[in-house]
């Protein structure tokens, strides 16, 4: 440079152009900033112009050189050192005789233009520093926090449950079974099934008057911690104490859990759920199976009328089950009264199939070959008037259909409201097998070592930049969940009924954004640990296709997405079908302060780290998005009903538009329920630690939305790459607590059984 001053514009420039390109809007902001300045003279301005002109890039020779000048003013040891600092330095080099008049201004310009970058400063300095490979290979895991008190923190009240069941899946006889053999797998995950019975642990959630302890949020931890061990049997022990049990315990009357939980309980009665359909699977209400009532014998008649309406995919069908659950049509002298639960035997005590029952074992899968899944016929199966679950209807002395809810269809989502309990346990369950994949890659990432600098020890490959920006934030998401699923669980334990479809909602939502979560972070895990996290010995697999159904048992997701997004539109609608003009102008009021306070030109563009990392800014940027989205979808699909379209047709093309509500919705939820974690934690360590898992869970989700905030005009370019260096950052600080924030799991070791691990 001409003049010496200039020199202090050459780090920020090398950083710029170093970070993949010099995009037009960097350019247009660095020229409008250059030529705003009149402490420049003409030539300086065409001289540094020349430098940031995007037709013209420099070479690579030209880099290197402004790097090694760079380099001269960089103080190795130092790790407060600012771009800026290095910058004035440079200046000085050239002439050490620049007054504090020009230095002073020059320095706060220079910060402002990096912030207006996007640039993370403290982060950009290690470009120039020849010992950056040997920081690298020094970082290594250093707990701050109290890993024992964050497990306390993680389990919460149910701490003692969950430690009971960790030691009892920690016995020898729970090892895992390596067989092939598909009969073999099924009889191990049976017995153990039988051990957690014998335990008490299967009727947790019945009444203590037939054996249980009348704790369902005891229930759900018991199920997620099982899912540590191995998922057939967490299915299997689902079905028979939640999805057999719970039928009869929710669907019911007093008479049928006399008769039946305590030995579903025990396991003394196996059974199953016969709800799904080859016809129809997410689609119950039009199941085909019948069950039509004759009032002379006081008896149901079961039936398959067809091939394709045949019970498939049924847990505990194809081997064990002696009951079931079946969801059928109720026909009265040839009227249907809709979809009801009955009480069918299936196979007798010596579990001979019974005389028109018709049983097929649906085979092997892509996992959970321990579950043994069947398909069932119904040939005029005749059953007692008893057997049928009688909670919600019944039929009188008369042979008359009768129920104390009205209206055929809040009586049939009744029904099903109160098996929403699955869509608890199913995303606990898949979260639990996301932990244990994140700390299998992680524990991994930090013992296997690869590379390094010249001359220098080979390094973790957890402390490699691309490594950490893979793993930290699916750690940080798995944190987000399982407060979020905290959250559900107490919400549905507490439930009253007439919340009972916000909580449906919210269970379906987190059913489908957990199982998501869980595929994704498995599979990502895996290709972390390279080839080794192909051998099956290291369990990728087993978690891998043990989930992979997660994501479309107990309601495929993407129907639970557009049922999540229709509730959260008739609140919508019932919100402003109950406002006045008045609230309607103070809403529209309040949504143009909004768009004045975070849409102007210094919100959009603000790149302060602090702002950027601050909770008040991200629940806001969240519930932006939400309520945006929300508002569209509903414009959108009014304008297309009042074109002249019925509903279905509606909501058919705006299903996409739909999803996006759920997700706008759910990620709001999340992260405002970690919020109030990290606020209601005492521990000092562990709340600094969860802050910036929950500062990360937020911009990497902020990240993942960018292109619809810059269609917004929420945030502009240098706001949204600020916040992906603001991730990279945040990943490099929780490298270091990585180890210890999975440890906080409390996996057992019989477990996670991986031999690429070692306990730290």
């Amino acid at each position: 440079m001409t003049n010496p001053i200039l020199n202090s514009f050459l780090p920020l420039f090398y950083i710029a152009w170093s970070d993949d390109v010099l995009t037009e809007k960097e350019a247009t902001l660095l020229q409008e900033s250059i030529n705003s300045q009149d402490w420049l003279t003409k030539a300086d301005k065409k001289e540094l112009l020349s430098k940031i002109n995007i037709d013209n890039p420099p070479t690579r020779t030209e880099l290197l050189e402004w790097k090694e000048s760079i380099k001269k003013a960089v103080n190795e040891d130092s790790e407060e050192e600012s771009l800026t600092d290095i910058a004035l330095k440079l200046a000085l080099l050239d002439d050490p005789k620049i007054s504090n008049e020009k230095l002073k201004p020059l320095y706060f310009y220079l910060q402002n233009l990096e912030k207006s970058l996007g640039i993370i400063s403290n982060e950009a300095v290690y470009a120039f520093k020849e010992t950056h490979d040997t920081i690298t290979s020094k970082y290594s895991t250093e707990a701050t926090f109290s890993v024992e008190k964050l497990t306390e923190i993680l389990d919460g009240n149910q701490a003692e449950i969950i430690n009971t069941v960790k030691k009892v899946i920690s016995r020898p006889t729970f090892k895992y079974e390596t067989s092939t053999d598909i009969e073999v797998y099924r009889e191990k995950v049976l017995k153990w099934c039988k051990i957690l019975a014998k335990e008490g642990l299967g009727a947790t959630a019945y009444p203590k008057k037939h054996g249980g302890q009348d704790d369902i949020e005891a229930y759900f931890s018991i199920m997620e911690t099982l899912s540590y061990h191995d998922l057939s049997l967490v299915i299997k022990f689902g079905v028979q104490f939640g999805l057999w049990g719970m039928s009869i315990q929710s669907l019911g009357t007093e008479k049928h859990y006399a008769k039946y939980l305590k030995d579903i309980g025990s396991l003394k009665l196996p059974g199953c759920f016969a709800m799904t359909e080859t016809n129809h699977g997410s689609n119950v209400k039009s199941l085909e199976t019948t069950a039509i009532y004759d009032h002379k014998t006081k008896t149901f008649t079961i039936n398959t009328p067809h091939k394709l309406a045949r019970k498939e995919y049924i847990g505990n069908a194809a081997r064990d089950g002696q009951m079931a659950t079946v969801f059928a049509k109720l026909i009265i002298d040839g009227k249907d009264h809709g979809v009801n639960a009955f009480i069918v035997p299936i196979r007798d005590s010596k579990n001979n199939v019974l005389e028109g029952i018709t049983i097929e074992d649906c085979g092997h899968k892509m996992g959970l070959n321990g579950v043994d899944n069947g398909i069932i016929y119904f040939d005029n199966v005749i059953i007692p008037k008893e057997n049928m679950l009688d909670r919600f209807a019944s039929i009188n002395s008369k042979g008359q259909f009768v129920s104390p809810i009205a209206s055929d269809n809040r009586r049939f989502f009744t029904m099903l409201g109160t098996l929403v309990g699955g869509r608890i346990g199913v995303p606990r369950s898949a979260l639990a097998a996301a932990k244990s994949a994140l700390t299998i890659a992680i524990r991994y990432g930090d013992q296997r070592r690869q590379f390094g600098p010249q001359g220098g020890s080979e390094v973790p490959i957890l402390n490699y930049r691309i490594h950490q920006r893979r793993l930290m934030p699916y750690l940080a998401k798995s944190y987000a969940v399982h407060f979020a699923l905290q959250y559900a669980t107490q919400r549905f334990v507490k439930r009253q009924e007439s919340e009972m479809q916000e909580i449906e909602a919210l269970a379906a939502g987190m059913k489908a954004y957990s199982t998501w979560n869980t595929r994704d972070t498995i599979q990502e895990c895996r290709e972390a640990c390279g080839g080794k996290g192909y051998l099956s010995e290291n369990r990728f697999d087993a978690l891998k296709n043990d989930t992979e159904v997660y994501t479309t048992f107990e309601g495929d997701n993407t129907v639970l997405m557009n049922l999540v997004a229709k509730n959260r539109l008739t609140e919508f609608r019932n919100q402003f079908g109950e406002m006045n003009v008045l609230s309607l102008f103070n809403y529209v009021v309040d949504q143009a302060k909004t768009s004045i306070t975070y849409k102007n030109p210094f919100a959009t563009r603000n790149t302060d780290e602090n702002h950027l990392i601050d909770s008040e800014f991200h629940i806001h940027a969240f519930t932006f998005r939400e309520k945006e989205i929300q508002a569209s979808a509903a414009k959108r699909i009014k304008k297309l009903l009042d074109s002249g379209l019925d509903s279905f047709d509606a909501f058919n093309i705006a299903q996409h538009h739909l999803i996006n509500v759920s997700q706008a919705y759910l990620e709001r939820i999340v992260l405002e329920q970690f919020q109030l974690q990290v606020e209601n934690t005492k521990d000092e360590g562990c709340k600094a630690v969860l802050k910036k898992l929950c500062q990360l869970y937020a911009l990497s989700t902020l990240e993942k939305n960018a292109s619809w905030y810059l269609e917004q005009g929420y945030m502009e370019g240098v706001k949204t790459k600020a916040i992906r260096k603001s991730v990279n950052q945040l990943c490099w600080e929780i490298r270091q607590n990585a180890v210890p924030l999975v440890n906080a799991f409390n996996i057992p070791e019989s477990c996670l059984s991986a031999p690429i691990v070692t306990k730290q």
